[in-house]
């Protein structure tokens, strides 16, 4: 692994495909941080991926409480998480390839309606109350698709705008994402808080909707203009397969941010055990549990949009590593913590800092990689971080569940060893990524 050309100085290409009309925008784009919704395409890009994530956080509340419901395991929660990596494993690289030599736009449209035909499984499932082993068959299959939507999504937003704007596209993108996950967790708590009083089956309705959503999403996406034209396809080949490998790590910059991320998401999510605050330590309900869901993502909006009005950051490296670091701060705090809305607090905190990082590393991604390449890095990238995402929730869940019910003790005593034990981690991953990465240090400015 070779040392990597500067990020000041290394040139990112036009984005190709990019909206002609779009350019009028980069005049005066520091200026005026919404003059990107002047882009047809990337308006109706945002709207579909509102509606999409909207209805995907639905869905994550109503499977962790209806897990929790029928199993009683905190096991059973992390599962989740390990079915979705699994699946993230086995399709990555071929999703890569394909976002590279294949019309991404089409790529993403196939995705969206494997996901539909998934929700409407897991409402029959949930309806006929079938075994949970069909939920993570569901589960598995939801994130197949999501495996090849990824890369292809990432990509493809470099074709709807300018180079100049795409760290403001990536804000707004990442707000989007976030508002979605805020309003999702909160209206599917309080839907199943509602429903469960007329209905035995009030996941069922959640999976229902998200069927909708997907379809919504479908016909955005249907409507966007821009395509992406591929230059040179390369055949289907290991070669093919390892380019976004070999190139992340052969820029270490990038691989540092990915390594930081990856570890903190591992060690420091609390996520897949909030049905177990909620309901253990918190004594919330199933509402309290789509407020705490929603926190996380609500402190993501506001930093977003305080990101989106401010010039592009100046000390990018730094403020990455002390965002991380106060992020397992914060979590070691909420899994301390037996006040709900000081937990709440603390969750809002972990996701306005955690927005931070997942605008650093997405844009320098993004513009520090060739188009050509650009589909296979960025499934690596999310490879990489998605694994740990849902790894992370089985990592949590089975901490929980080896100093709780193993040990004969209680799930509550579990889950707040496996939290903050967690944030104990991630800030240790941020001191040694520091000190093996000094090119994060030294990282200026986003642009």
């Amino acid at each position: 692994m070779h040392e990597a050309e500067s990020p000041e100085n290394l040139p990112a290409p036009e984005a190709p495909g990019a909206d002609p009309s779009a350019a009028q925008d980069v005049a005066g784009a520091d200026a005026h941080p919404y003059a990107i919704f002047q882009n047809h395409d990337f308006r109706l890009y945002l709207i579909g991926r509102l509606v999409a994530v909207l209805g995907q956080q639905m869905v994550v509340v109503a499977v962790g409480w209806e897990l929790y419901e029928r199993t009683r395991s905190p096991l059973a929660l992390g599962i989740v998480g390990l079915t979705e990596m699994i699946a993230m494993v086995c399709c990555t690289l071929p999703a890569g390839h394909l976002a590279d030599n294949f019309d991404r736009k089409r790529i993403i449209l196939a995705s969206l309606l494997v996901v539909s035909c998934a929700s409407l499984g897991l409402t029959f499932i949930s309806w006929q109350h079938a075994p949970v082993a069909w939920i993570y068959a569901c589960l598995f299959t939801t994130a197949a698709a999501r495996t090849y939507l990824w890369p292809a999504n990432s990509a493809f937003l470099t074709s709807l705008v300018p180079r100049k704007l795409f760290p403001r596209a990536v804000t707004w993108n990442s707000g989007t994402f976030q508002l979605s996950s805020v309003a999702g967790p909160a209206l599917g708590g309080a839907l199943i808080a509602l429903l469960k009083r007329y209905s035995d089956h009030p996941a069922a309705f959640i999976y229902a909707l998200n069927f909708l959503a997907a379809l919504t999403c479908f016909v955005c996406m249907k409507s966007v203009r821009a395509r992406h034209v591929v230059t040179n396809p390369e055949p289907m080949s290991l070669k093919s397969f390892a380019t976004g490998f070999r190139f992340i790590f052969a820029q270490r910059l990038i691989l540092g941010m990915i390594t930081l991320d990856m570890f903190a998401v591992f060690l420091g999510g609390a996520t897949a055990l909030l049905p177990v605050f909620a309901k253990d330590i918190l004594n919330s309900g199933a509402d309290g549990l789509g407020l705490l869901q929603a926190a996380l993502p609500l402190g993501s909006v506001l930093c977003a949009l305080y990101l989106a009005h401010r010039p592009p950051l100046q000390k990018a490296g730094r403020a990455l590593l002390w965002c991380v670091t106060l992020f397992g701060l914060a979590t070691i705090v909420f899994g301390l913590s037996r006040w709900f809305w000081f937990s709440f607090a603390m969750l809002f905190a972990c996701g306005a800092v955690d927005n931070v990082s997942v605008v650093v590393r997405h844009t320098s991604v993004q513009l520090l990689t060739p188009d050509e390449k650009r589909g296979r890095v960025s499934a690596v990238n999310s490879l990489f971080i998605g694994t740990s995402n849902e790894l992370g929730g089985f990592e949590s869940g089975f901490v929980a569940y080896l100093f709780g019910a193993a040990l004969h003790h209680t799930n509550a005593t579990g889950a707040v060893i496996s939290v903050v034990s967690g944030g104990v981690g991630t800030i240790l991953t941020v001191l040694v990524v520091a000190w093996l990465w000094p090119e994060i240090r030294r990282y200026g400015k986003l642009a």
